[in-house]
């Protein structure tokens, strides 16, 4: 059973990891996967069709927590424990929940003091008892009146027959009703670059890079650390010396091995070196990939992730929350196929895009279609949202090679 720290509009966890209120899913899936064999069951559920409308949920079944992130920014909203008999609770070094000690009233008023007065739902038989940023609630019966106690002490049940808490939520906001996701805290910002939105920079009718707009903590100590706002281009063409000036240390190098849509390529006759291969920086916290030539080491294509669920690298890139002005379309991460072309007109035959692991073959998410327009390259899903935009500057836009390892 685990025993974890309660901390009111922050957070839930214990010395070695804790559950932040603004971290983002990533964060909170590596902590899951660190934990293997102490979390030792999973869940994750979303929509499909309304990937924008519906939280993103981690639930972990056998420790009785639910995590709910916003759908749009994919940060924590709410920490929710709905089985008080699965975990072991703390408040400032004290245990207010386990099987020794039953979260009744009585037990809360003692752990947390006095709070404004609990409310009544006589549609859900709940009593709820409100903190700032934490909110416990009560199972009691119908005979108590809708609206407002004056106090604990208001509520008068049998002796012995205090109701327990049979759930509790943390969050930030008014209320769980008025919960949101803030902004990434600085503990979670654990020495990396993050993105706050991108510009793809255009010619006339070509692509010449992005300006980006990034944060990062400015120190390693937290009572120090404030964050920086900063600009950098990324432009098709420069070296890989200037990206990596530019952005720092790219998360990982990938080094293509296939290129499974060379046959779609004018040039599909030509050999290609046995010693050289074209290779990424993938920036996962940017939600970005990098192509450079083998030969040249310039940039040639730059790709751009969204992160949706529901896709096969679903988890690897945090959303890259890009803008594009196309042909006076304006196009971001949240735009829906069907709106896009009804005002551009891409390719009519798409190219199909089925990924795979060179250890798994299997993809059970299935297929993608890929239409070009002028030198873009759009990956749309079957649910028509934009999986991922790569860009060539050239008019390249028949080549679609996959991004990573």
């Amino acid at each position: 059973m685990l025993t974890l720290e309660v901390v009111p509009e922050r957070s839930l966890g214990c010395e070695q990891w804790e559950f932040v209120v603004g971290m983002h899913f990533s964060q909170a899936v590596a902590i899951i996967q660190s934990q293997v064999g102490v979390v030792k069951g999973v869940q994750v559920l979303y929509s499909d069709t309304k990937p924008l409308e519906a939280d993103l949920v981690i639930n972990l079944p056998q420790d009785g927590i639910r995590l709910f992130f916003d759908p749009v920014s994919q940060r924590l909203k709410i920490i929710e424990i709905y089985s008080m008999k699965s975990v072991k609770l703390k408040y400032c070094g004290l245990e207010f929940n386990s099987p020794e000690i039953l979260p009744s009233i009585e037990q809360i008023e003692h752990s947390f003091g006095a709070t404004h007065p609990g409310v009544y739902d006589s549609e859900k038989q709940l009593f709820m008892l409100n903190f700032r940023g934490l909110s416990f609630y009560f199972p009691v019966e119908s005979k108590f009146q809708c609206g407002s106690t004056h106090n604990l002490g208001s509520l008068q049940f049998p002796a012995g027959s205090s109701p327990l808490v049979s759930r509790m939520a943390i969050y930030c906001g008014s209320s769980v009703d008025h919960a949101y996701a803030p902004e990434l805290p600085l503990t979670c910002y654990y020495g990396q670059l993050y993105l706050q939105k991108a510009e793809i920079i255009r010619g006339e009718s070509y692509t010449r890079g992005l300006k980006l707009y990034l944060l990062a903590g400015t120190n390693s100590r937290l009572i120090d650390s404030v964050k920086l706002l900063f600009e950098r281009e990324v432009l098709l063409g420069h070296s890989a010396q200037d990206v990596a000036s530019a952005l720092g240390a790219p998360s990982k190098v990938f080094y293509k091995s296939e290129d499974k849509m060379r046959i779609h390529s004018p040039n599909a006759h030509r050999k290609i070196s046995a010693t050289r291969s074209d290779y990424f920086f993938n920036y996962f916290t940017l939600g970005m990939d990098v192509l450079f030539d083998a030969k040249s080491h310039l940039v040639k294509k730059i790709v751009l992730h969204t992160n949706y669920p529901g896709h096969y690298n679903f988890n690897m890139y945090m959303r890259c929350e890009f803008n594009l002005c196309l042909d006076e379309t304006n196009i971001t991460a949240y735009s829906h196929w069907d709106d896009i072309c009804k005002k551009l007109t891409p390719s009519e035959r798409p190219v199909v895009l089925n990924r795979a692991s060179s250890t798994n073959t299997t993809n059970p998410f299935g297929s993608t279609l890929c239409y070009g327009y002028q030198d873009i390259v759009f990956e749309v899903m079957p649910n028509h949202y934009i999986a991922s935009m790569s860009m060539y500057g050239d008019g390249r836009s028949y080549e679609l090679e996959g991004e990573h390892a």
